[in-house]
């Protein structure tokens, strides 16, 4: 109905909006440094938080939900940051653990915004996104301390710094790669939905629990990234969370193409894609971020709004092939062609390309 497809409209525009947001973030920071970016990010979702819970219509309420995705350039702050202050394999191992951390939040989150629904309103969910926006304000304020440490003058070299960092296989190879592995878990996102309910009859609470695997394993796989990226390097890291990607939707086509669609080869080889990506990202961040040193911010701006809108552009096409379908076969070829797209790009830009060029 018009009310769902506008919501969903909601949806569309907020990844575009962080995107935007990543844009733009990255290079202010390399110019006027992380600590101000990360202050003025928190302050504008502090405001568009409570624009949200007093908005009195859909249009000022659409308006300042997506202007909460300024809050997006503080997750790219928390990355360029740790690379401000560790090495590259370093850089990789802290990701993981603090991405390991931000994972448990999406499980829990919808529980307690079930409860606040509940018991206070749909409306009072904003104003505790406000207070806690505050929260993050006084700490940022009173414990960040400036990181970036190289200045770039204000010259006209400073635009040919941008071309020599775009002509670098080695950020589009990463970048690549992160967006082609997460895309995967997009089209999970997109597409699973469906497949639980359509597809296989599951009701709502078994649906809710098996879309948790693929969370599980990424959970698990930030947790090996944290431990294992030091002593066996980035690329090494990358390529091993590929294989397992590609391994868990080979797998499943197999399976589903000669044996039989069921769910629990579904969503439980799916715990694979997550434990994949929970290797992949981390470690591909810290080589995009580790590219130019003085442009690390906008590296990583750049590698994430590319992620997300590939990943936005894989999300709308799973919906797309479901469309009326009675498998899973459409959503798991996607992911592996998703997947495999991952690997293609690793090899050809990063790995080749580094022994071509030691």
């Amino acid at each position: 109905n018009k009310s769902y497809a506008l919501m969903q409209l909601s949806i569309s525009l907020y990844l575009v909006t962080t995107a935007f947001f990543q844009i733009i973030a990255g290079p202010l920071s390399d110019r006027y440094g992380r600590r101000l970016i990360t202050l003025f990010s928190v302050i504008l979702f502090i405001l568009a938080s409570i624009g949200c819970y007093l908005s009195t219509n859909f249009e000022f309420f659409i308006f300042f939900r997506i202007l909460q995705a300024s809050v997006a350039a503080g997750f790219l702050m928390s990355r360029v940051i740790i690379r401000d202050i560790t090495s590259e394999s370093d850089a990789a191992s802290m990701i993981g653990y603090v991405t390991m951390g931000m994972s448990i939040i999406p499980l829990i989150a919808p529980g307690i915004g079930g409860l606040i629904h509940m018991y206070l309103g749909w409306s009072s969910i904003f104003l505790i996104m406000a207070f806690l926006g505050i929260i993050l304000l006084f700490i940022t304020f009173h414990d960040l301390g400036e990181t970036k440490i190289v200045k770039i003058k204000k010259n006209k070299k400073n635009f040919n710094l941008y071309i020599e960092l775009f002509k670098k296989p080695k950020f589009w190879g990463y970048s690549l790669t992160v967006a082609f592995s997460a895309g995967t878990f997009f089209s999970f996102l997109g597409g699973a939905p469906y497949v639980a309910t359509k597809v296989y009859n599951l009701n709502s609470v078994i649906s809710g629990l098996v879309m948790g695997f693929p969370a599980a394993g990424y959970f698990f796989g930030n947790y090996l990234s944290g431990k294992y990226s030091k002593n066996f390097g980035i690329d090494y890291m990358v390529l091993r969370g590929i294989w397992f990607v590609i391994f868990g939707m080979f797998s499943c086509l197999i399976i589903t193409v000669l044996y039989k669609d069921t769910p629990y080869f579904f969503f439980g080889l799916c715990f694979f894609v997550g434990l994949g990506n929970g290797l992949i990202i981390p470690n591909a961040s810290a080589g995009i971020l580790s590219v130019n040193e003085n442009l690390s911010g906008t590296a990583g701006g750049l590698g994430n709004a590319i992620m997300i809108s590939t990943g936005a552009i894989l999300a709308a096409l799973a919906s797309y092939l479901l469309e009326n379908q009675n498998s899973s076969f459409y959503l798991v070829s996607l992911m592996l062609f998703s997947g495999s797209l991952s690997y293609i790009s690793h090899y050809v830009l990063v790995l080749k390309n580094k022994t071509e060029n030691p």
